[in-house]
């Protein structure tokens, strides 16, 4: 089973307070663009992503940008915390 692509799409410095072991650090603001970070370029669209950030909203933002370029297997994982519990 391919495991799933973690993305943590806070900004930089939260990333380096705390995340998600080995999570990808994309923040929302390389999303606003309207193009997708050449990171996920190579990316399969119906590999499993989950996103997440402190709250679930950037996370969330985030998530409707991908389902717009074509991705399909997408979960908002909301928060650290929560990932986490799911990754277990």
């Amino acid at each position: 089973m391919i495991k799933p692509l973690i993305i943590d799409t806070r900004e930089p410095e939260e990333f380096d307070q705390s995340h998600v072991e080995g999570a990808l650090n994309l923040s929302a603001m390389r999303f606003m663009t309207g193009a997708i970070p050449e990171e996920l370029c190579d990316i399969s669209k119906d590999q499993q992503i989950i996103l997440y950030c402190r709250s679930g909203q950037r996370s969330n933002t985030v998530m409707q940008i991908l389902k717009s370029h074509g991705f399909t297997n997408l979960t908002n994982g909301i928060n650290q915390q929560q990932v986490e519990q799911k990754l277990k």
